[in-house]
């Protein structure tokens, strides 16, 4: 055990481990990167957590600099929860429900909190948090924080961030703050004190202050977006001020988060899916921006297409049997609504797909629903299937554009997998523009992993051009890190560095993940073989 590990056992009450084991099987989480830490530490408590931090400062202060990185359940697929100096891992210790009102539905949770363990919890008081990820039963709160999380109900009620009240975050100095929305009163009292928290506050309210026009160019045309960090929803035009938008999202580049409190929702009463075939591009794109004109917002509109059906039909050929039967179409959209005027919603969304296509089912009964939603969820047999040494890869994925552009959007992908002679498959949140997608490569090849890079600069450019952001769910890590000044402003991108030097003048936190990354410093990480290897014990989902 090296002295930076016996250090910490020392002044620690959880377990601190250096073993060649340990420190293999963290160096890896669900993206294409392997980078191994030196020490990793299972905090007991938020003083472990506290007391890490703050020896990290205080040797970074006498010029050495060791990285510190959160990590949950190692299903980031951006490389975010990997590190090459001390590695917290929550989910061991820090991961008690801390306190649930029942008649308000708000949860105080710690961070490493199982999300679907969380959800089971609220479901049986009929409430529900709806932006939980795809990756609920095998992930955490604190990691679904850290990447701002959504979902596909997201389109109906938003993202994590949406639901967060506060946060208790550990700063890189060691002290500890609670986020919240102050007023003006509150915010003085902050901005008057003499710590690294009141430092904070003052760096912050004097970078916004001086460039409240600059603030508004952080903002792009699409409904989701955690690329870069959010800036602009910090200060209100009422002078109420709030952190939190800025460290939901931040993948612990700005502090560590140890306690989350959330409100929830009521369950929504009996939804109805009504599902459309479609076979033009161009239909797809108008069908979703005539959804987004109704009265009341869908709770979900999916997309997946003809190719993806295909590619599972081959792996699994039952998979879809009790579903639809080939010749597929080369779309197909599921439009879920859970509220509002039903009767009247159904009556104008079947109105508007008649324009498109005559095969449309309306179903209302909850079982064959589920067997419905077998079309979307099939994208988890692609995740989890490898095709020799080929496996789809974490790579041009998450994409999301303005959604009078999602047509151009699957226009370009068909175009640019043709050109590299590779298959295609699309799923995703038709509704909010997002498109998921993974191409099947062998990073153990040269070219392969040429091609990836190749691929992701191409398709990174395009979504610039759409007016679009690179991230709308899983946030940019390693991977996308380096075009998030690509997509925002020269001056836009200076301001987010400035956010990461007010709040990690050492730049210990979780360096090298979203702001200040080069692609020289990522390619090198990249792992020669692919795997899911940490959670083929759940059903990989997307």
């Amino acid at each position: 055990m090296n002295k930076v590990a016996h250090y910490l056992q020392e002044h620690v009450v959880g377990e601190v481990m250096t073993s060649s084991d340990a420190r293999k099987y963290f160096s890896t989480d669900n993206s294409i990167f392997n980078l191994t830490p030196s020490v990793i530490v299972y905090p007991k408590n938020e003083n472990d957590v506290r007391k890490t931090a703050r020896f990290v400062w205080q040797l970074a202060e006498r010029g050495r600099l060791i990285p510190i990185t959160a990590r949950g359940s190692g299903t980031d697929l951006t490389g975010a929860a990997l590190g090459s100096g001390i590695l917290l891992v929550f989910p061991a210790h820090l991961n008690h429900v801390q306190f649930f009102d029942q008649k308000e539905g708000v949860v105080t949770v710690e961070a490493g909190v199982n999300f679907g363990k969380l959800q089971q919890l609220l479901l049986t008081y009929d409430r529900f948090l709806p932006p939980a990820p795809a990756s609920l039963e095998y992930s955490t709160v604190g990691g679904a924080v850290a990447n701002n999380s959504s979902s596909m109900r997201s389109l109906k009620y938003g993202d994590m961030r949406t639901y967060i009240k506060s946060l208790r975050v550990v700063l890189a100095n060691g002290e500890v703050i609670e986020t919240g929305r102050l007023n003006k009163k509150e915010l003085n009292r902050k901005l008057g004190l003499a710590t690294f928290e009141g430092e904070i506050y003052r760096s912050v309210d004097t970078l916004l202050e001086e460039n409240r026009e600059l603030i508004g160019k952080s903002i792009l045309n699409v409904t989701r977006n955690v690329a870069g960090y959010d800036i602009a929803d910090i200060k209100q035009p009422n002078g109420s001020f709030d952190l939190t938008p800025l460290f939901a999202g931040s993948q612990s580049t700005l502090g560590l988060t140890t306690e989350i409190t959330l409100d929830t929702e009521p369950i929504a009463e009996e939804p109805v899916l009504i599902t459309a075939y479609l076979d033009n591009i161009k239909d797809v794109e108008s069908v979703v921006v005539e959804l987004k004109g109704l009265e009341d917002s869908p709770s979900a509109v999916e997309l997946v297409d003809g190719n993806l059906l295909s590619l599972v039909s081959s792996i699994n050929g039952n998979y879809l049997k009790d579903v639809i039967a080939p010749p597929y179409p080369k779309f197909i959209i599921l439009i879920e609504f859970n509220g509002g005027k039903l009767k009247k919603l159904i009556k104008h969304t079947t109105k508007l797909l008649t324009k498109y296509t005559d095969r449309i089912v309306i179903e209302d009964d909850e079982e064959k629903q589920q067997t419905i939603w077998k079309l979307r969820e099939s994208s988890a047999l692609l995740s989890g299937h490898n095709q020799g040494m080929l496996n789809p890869l974490p790579l041009i994925d998450d994409a999301i554009v303005p959604v009078n552009k999602l047509g151009s959007l699957l226009s370009a992908i068909y175009a640019q997998f043709s050109k590299e002679h590779l298959q295609v498959a699309i799923w995703g949140h038709a509704g909010d523009g997002n498109l998921h997608l993974q191409p099947y490569l062998n990073l153990g090849q040269v070219g392969d992993r040429q091609k990836a890079f190749r691929m992701l600069d191409e398709y990174s450019r395009t979504i610039r051009e759409l007016g679009g952001s690179t991230t709308a769910q899983y946030n940019d890590g390693r991977l996308r890190g380096p075009y998030v000044d690509k997509i925002y402003p020269d001056d836009v991108y200076k301001l987010f560095q400035k956010i990461k030097k007010i709040f990690d003048p050492y730049n210990t936190l979780n360096p090298g993940v979203k702001i200040n990354v080069s692609l020289d410093e990522v390619k090198p990480l990249v792992r020669n073989e692919y795997s899911l290897d940490h959670i083929y014990d759940h059903l990989p989902l997307s």
